[in-house]
Formats: structure tokens, sequence, C-alpha cells
């Protein structure tokens, strides 16, 4: 366990905060004393280390996706207005955009899809990517009761055709 470093009587460095944080081994007691605690006592305040920690993780992760998001601006200024909509242009700058906020979010155990991710998808889109249109047409399902009558026909027909072939056949004439 790494030692304890203080910055004022009472208070952990945020760097070291961080660090234990991110490792989940909680707090360590400071042996000075803390304003508002008896002098007998000689005890750090209580801490909430749970939700301590989630809001340390949340403010890491914030900070975090606020620089992958000036990291994909910046990437995106290389990139023409006639290039915007070519993936082939813009697929490597978009693409380090979701591994930082995945990534991230992944070493942070913060969770992933998160509201803060999908917030700077949402706002790529609509920055870089709300002109582009399909140049090929998108085919779509069919409304669901056309595709129960396309199936279902089929389906009906071949008892009829079955009837149909075995009245015929009972004939006994050759057919031509």
């Amino acid at each position: 366990m790494a030692p304890c470093t203080q910055t004022a009587p009472g208070r952990l460095s945020r760097g070291l905060l961080l660090f234990w944080a991110l490792l989940g081994t909680g707090l360590c007691h400071v042996s000075t004393e803390a304003e508002g605690f008896g002098q007998e006592a000689r005890t750090s305040p209580p801490v909430a280390t749970v939700n301590w920690t989630a809001q340390l993780v949340e403010e890491t992760y914030t900070n975090i996706t606020q620089k992958c998001w000036e990291f994909f601006v910046d990437l995106m200024r290389n990139v023409t207005e006639s290039e915007l909509c070519e993936w082939k242009v813009i697929s490597r700058p978009y693409s380090l955009l979701q591994a930082c906020l995945e990534g991230w979010a992944d070493h942070l155990h913060y969770g992933y899809p998160n509201a803060l991710a999908e917030q700077y998808i949402f706002q790529s889109h609509h920055r870089y990517f709300h002109n582009c249109t399909l140049e090929h047409q998108v085919y779509f399902d069919p409304p669901e009761d056309v595709l129960l009558a396309m199936i279902i026909a089929p389906i009906c027909l071949i008892p009829f055709l079955v009837t149909l072939v075995i009245w015929r056949s009972k004939d006994g004439k050759a057919q031509p």
C-alpha cells in the first residue's frame, strides 16, 4: 500500500485520491486531526468511499471524454466539407472517438454505452454529418400485414395444388 501524502492537514492530495479510487482500495486514514473532531479521538472524519469513488470516477470520465472530443475535433479539421460524408475519410476519426469513449469507460469501470458518450456521438453527427444522405436506396421490410400475406398465400396454395394433382391423376388416362 502506498504511503499517505498530505497537502493540507487532514486532506489527501487529489492525485493520490484518484489512485486509490481507481484501484478500489479505499482511502487511508491520516494521523492528523481534522477540524471539528475532538482532541482525544485523533481520527479522520468519516468518508463515504462508495459515493466519493463513484463521483470521482464520473468526474474523471467527464474530463477524459472532453479530451476525446477535442482530439476528434482536431482530426476533423483536416477533413474538407466535400469529404464529410465519405466513410473512407471519416472512419478513422469517428472510430477513434468511439474507441476513446468506450476504452476509458471500460478502464474506469464506468459502463458503456452511457449518457455522456451518447451525447458526444450525437454531437458529432449533428455537427459534422447532418447533411449526409444515402446515395443508394435503402430497402426496408414490408409492413407486417403485407409480409404475413406473402407468407400465408403460398402455404395455402400448396394443399390446393396437391388436391388438384390427385384429382386429375384419378382419371387413369395418360396425359400427352
